[in-house]
């Protein structure tokens, strides 16, 4: 196996198993400061890394690609979707109902794929799949919530997912992302023009370290990205779909030991519920690993 793809995807999960800390750590500003903060200078850092790569000659071409266009401005309303959920749930003291939604993510993948793609089910995955919808109605009905963050983050990113293969790998990593966020900056500079109307206003230029970590925030969302690319082109599907419980697993520890969030044990029942459907896909994902190795010669 590729020891640098696998490194990269431990690299990437395992940054964004720590994102609930850093977002934490940037109140008083609210999400939708953050949020555009973070569309902005990730969208700063890909201009600056295109610029010094003189890698310009991809974009006039996009001007003649109108579906592909269309399916990377859905793929960025999205993912910013999915991260002003996610910081939304942080800043308010609910990164565990954030873990949970990560969680829940491969089984929303499984189920778009047969809702959307038609693809048909193995019967692990059926099994994972019914798995997690008792999940689902077991933490509505015994915790008393329906698990509506948890339910928009693994929804939103399971399509944004889903519109990537869509779009297909036409734009390498770096252009994509730089892409997505031209699409959203002008929104993103909206965002911060009413936010500094609001009574609380904006918190960038309030201390040095303040402002140097929603600057930051640019770098954290843009290296992950890369470095997850890399390790999709260099290590197999099964590979990433088993460490990417890195990310939730980090998430909920860092809610429960580092933030404090008190989970009562309905909770962690509804959490044990869906890593059994995880523990079915996993299994299936391996069992087809093995059963597809490539046969060793013999002689």
């Amino acid at each position: 196996m590729n020891t640098r793809g696998v490194l990269a995807g431990f690299g990437a999960y395992a940054i964004w198993g720590l994102f609930p800390l850093l977002f934490d750590a940037m109140l008083p500003a609210g999400p939708w400061e953050i949020l555009a903060n973070r569309i902005l200078w990730t969208l700063v850092l890909c201009v600056a890394a295109l610029a010094f790569m003189r890698d310009w000659s991809w974009i006039k071409p996009l001007r003649r690609q109108s579906r592909l266009l269309a399916g990377v401005t859905a793929a960025a309303l999205l993912i910013a979707g999915n991260w002003i959920v996610y910081v939304a749930a942080v800043t308010s003291g609910h990164t565990s109902d954030a873990a949970l939604g990560y969680f829940l993510n491969p089984l929303a993948t499984v189920a778009l794929g047969v809702v959307v793609l038609r693809e048909r089910l193995r019967p692990l995955q059926w099994a994972a799949v019914a798995v997690g919808v008792v999940a689902g109605a077991y933490l509505a009905l015994a915790a008393g919530t329906f698990p509506t963050t948890a339910l928009a983050l693994a929804g939103t990113f399971a399509l944004y997912g889903l519109v990537k293969k869509k779009v297909g790998d036409t734009l390498p990593a770096l252009h994509s992302l730089s892409l997505e966020t031209a699409i959203l900056s002008p929104a993103a500079v909206v965002i911060l023009v009413v936010v500094a109307f609001t009574p609380a206003g904006l918190t960038f230029g309030d201390g040095a370290g303040h402002t140097a970590l929603l600057i930051f925030s640019g770098a954290a969302t843009a290296v992950p990205l890369l470095l997850f690319a890399a390790a999709a082109r260099r290590i197999p599907l099964v590979t990433i779909g088993l460490i990417q419980f890195i990310t939730p697993i980090m998430q909920l520890l860092c809610a429960v030991l580092v933030l404090g969030e008190q989970l009562p044990p309905e909770r962690w029942i509804g959490f044990g519920i869906v890593w059994v459907a995880l523990i079915l896909l996993a299994t299936d994902s391996v069992l087809r690993a093995w059963t597809n190795r490539p046969s060793s010669p013999r002689g």
